[in-house]
């Protein structure tokens, strides 16, 4: 490979490590990360360093990034005789540009570099029309942070680079959790077109990097169903809720964050959208209310927060898709339509699949899947990687 310039002193190889057998085989498969059950010696390793892979017989694999604090000890970057410097990652960078080429329409917010998924391991870029912001999830990455920040200002230009290294991922890496301005200038709220809507990003300390990107494809797909009288639970800054106002539905929205209700009725008068009553409070416990009171939907949005953050809490996490599903099933006029979605990676879909139908199964009504999705394609999962696929979005109609 021809490589121009002078390497960042960062992307030199400082040393090698051996994998067993097994870790080879999930490499082998396409899964790019090794954890450290799974090292048998390493040699001349530092934190953040770029390392060699060798295989127990010594057959090179490759190189990763190593991280001596986190379960995943290393994250594959490339294959063996790559030399991996600032010209390689500056390719995978456009490679990531190019495809959000392909798959990124009627926005100017959109996820510009998914880690794994682009095959920058534990990078995140994310673009809100001339403000990019960045996550650095890895020792490997936040080592090369400099190295990120010159590369997004030759290749994007952004009118200012925001740290939002904010998420509690960092703490497996024992790194500081951080937010601030990197370079130029950003105020705190900027306005953003996503589907043909205006809406207002919290850049600085919006939910993730300050919008959920991930359901903008969802928010289409689902508006066709949203029509008469609409439940939106969860609902955060108005996403769901107002799509289903554009299509003429009256919508009951909930959330028991004032900010974020704040935010949702901010974008319905920007987009100057009526019909929307916004509501603060547990929906749970309203959910119960509607029960009580005979009330009833033809259209109901469940877009909870992850409610499993780990596999121990895989058990009360289901329990709590199953509660709020059924209780939503059950307000359901005949022929409603369901979108209920779950961030949490650790439910799998076919797991998510089968809470739904057994909600639907004790509400003893039948349930008709309409489309299973996922996150936006500006969200790309990884073969082999089931980890990249984590949002799941079921549309579906009570017969």
């Amino acid at each position: 490979m021809h490589v121009e310039g002078v390497n960042h002193p960062l992307e030199r190889f400082m040393g090698g490590i051996t994998i067993n057998g097994k870790a080879v085989g999930r490499l082998r498969a396409g899964h790019l990360w090794i954890f450290r059950d799974d090292l048998l010696d390493a040699r001349a390793v530092e934190d953040g360093d770029v390392v060699s892979l060798l295989s127990e017989r010594g057959r090179p694999l490759g190189s990763a990034l190593y991280s001596a604090r986190s379960k995943i000890a290393l994250r594959w970057v490339a294959a063996p005789g790559i030399e991996v410097n600032r010209d390689f990652w500056r390719a995978r960078l456009r490679t990531a540009m190019a495809y959000r080429s392909l798959v990124v329409s009627r926005t100017n917010a959109f996820r510009l570099a998914f880690g794994e998924g682009d095959l920058l391991p534990s990078l995140i870029l994310d673009r809100y029309g001339e403000v990019v912001v960045m996550q650095t999830l890895s020792r490997g990455m936040e080592r090369r942070k400099e190295m990120w920040i010159e590369l997004i200002e030759e290749l994007l230009s952004p009118a200012a680079l925001i740290e939002r290294n904010d998420a509690k991922v960092r703490l497996q890496e024992e790194l500081p959790l951080r937010t601030g301005l990197l370079k130029g200038a950003a105020p705190r709220h900027a306005i953003c077109r996503i589907n043909d809507f205006d809406f207002e990003i919290d850049l600085f300390e919006g939910q993730k990097t300050g919008a959920f990107l991930d359901q903008r494809e969802n928010y289409t797909a689902a508006e066709s169903l949203l029509y008469g009288e609409v439940l939106d639970g969860f609902s955060y800054s108005g996403g769901f809720a107002m799509h289903a106002a554009r299509n003429g539905a009256q919508v009951t929205a909930i959330d028991s964050s004032s900010e974020a209700l704040n935010c949702g009725r901010r974008n319905a008068e920007l987009n100057q959208l009526k019909g929307i009553e916004w509501i603060e409070g547990n929906l749970f416990d309203y959910l119960k209310k509607f029960e009580v009171d005979g009330r009833r939907f033809d259209a109901i949005v469940l877009d909870p927060p992850a409610f499993a953050k780990n596999r121990t809490a895989v058990p009360a996490a289901l329990r709590g898709y199953k509660e709020i599903n059924l209780r939503a099933i059950k307000l359901l006029k005949p022929g409603g339509r369901l979108v209920t979605c779950s961030c949490s990676y650790h439910v799998s879909t076919p797991l998510f699949l089968d809470i739904i139908a057994s909600a639907a199964a004790d509400a003893h009504r039948p349930l008709r899947v309409i489309e299973a999705r996922s996150q936006a394609r500006d969200h790309p999962v990884l073969a082999g990687m089931p980890e990249t696929r984590y949002l799941k979005c079921l549309l579906a109609q009570v017969l």
